[in-house]
């Protein structure tokens, strides 16, 4: 018997992406990824219950992937911080010490379980970041007080999403299941800030609507090529933003690079960095 929390896949799929049971309607099961953000439905009797073999085998290939995503940002972000080092003999002249204003970070996600797994991998690369558990249609219904509370330079609205050829066409919002409320939070943003580069936004999921997204006012969305997105690829762009100079443009390419999804799954506009040095250093000047 298959229940709500049970780890499933699907036999039609080949059994290709892992889901978390979350609802049962009658003969039909609601799915959310566990690692993609694309939410599904699909028969009772397509499913097959993952044991735990099968569950450590998931597993195994997440956390190495993501070692590996994880390793090559790092190396990247070092060899940043060697190239922008600044004369050592003029700099210890001139400005002995100096501190970092670092980016705020309003993550606004439809998944508890993701919201937590992007929060410890913002604390690993030193992000700062607000994360908020928020059910997608109640994101616009809510971004403007955040926006005014928490001030943000960088908002994540993402969640699940997924395109369904029998709801409509590809350019119809109907036939998306959560994007046309990532749209509508994002034209919310841009009331309040409609500078690309004061405040910077990433919106979508799996399969999302991406030029609706980038109409809207986003930076960076998903999907262009309407294929599922990994669910932490939103915060190594949120990354490459926050450990680049606001002097400095962030290309495509450069906010892709570390990403799963890559062009086919997240495309955007140039935008500029978030990172602002100042000097002289003053203990707990920044938190």
């Amino acid at each position: 018997m298959i229940v709500k929390g049970d780890l499933v896949t699907r036999r039609s799929y080949q059994h290709d992406i892992l889901f978390r049971v979350q609802m049962i309607e009658q003969d039909e099961a609601i799915l959310f990824g566990e690692d993609i953000r694309l939410e599904a439905d699909a028969p009772i009797d397509d499913l097959i219950k993952v044991d735990e073999t099968l569950k450590e085998r998931f597993d195994q290939r997440e956390e190495d992937q993501q070692a590996y995503s994880y390793r090559l940002f790092k190396q990247d972000y070092q060899l940043m911080k060697e190239q922008n080092k600044p004369d050592p003999i003029i700099e210890h002249e001139i400005h002995p010490h100096s501190f970092q204003i670092p980016a705020k970070v309003l993550h606004l996600d439809g998944d508890k379980q993701y919201l937590k797994k992007c929060i410890e991998l913002y604390k690993k690369l030193d992000i700062h970041v607000q994360g908020l558990y928020i059910e997608e249609e109640n994101m616009p219904l809510e971004i403007t007080s955040l926006i005014k509370r928490i001030q943000p330079n960088i908002i994540v609205i993402t969640g699940h999403d997924a395109y369904s050829e029998k709801k409509g066409k590809k350019r119809e919002l109907k036939a998306y299941r959560n994007t046309r409320y990532f749209v509508e939070a994002v034209r919310k943003a841009r009331e309040l800030e409609p500078n690309l580069d004061q405040l910077i936004v990433f919106a979508g999921a799996c399969q999302s609507h991406f030029q609706s997204l980038i109409r809207a006012g986003a930076n960076f969305a998903s999907s262009p090529s309407r294929v599922n997105i990994h669910a932490l690829d939103p915060v190594y762009i949120v990354a490459k933003l926050t450990h680049t100079s606001f002097m400095d443009k962030v290309t495509i390419e450069e906010a892709l690079k570390h990403t799963r999804s890559k062009e086919e799954g997240i495309g955007g506009v140039e935008t500029r960095g978030c990172l602002r040095v100042g000097r002289p250093f003053i203990e707990n000047l920044v938190d």
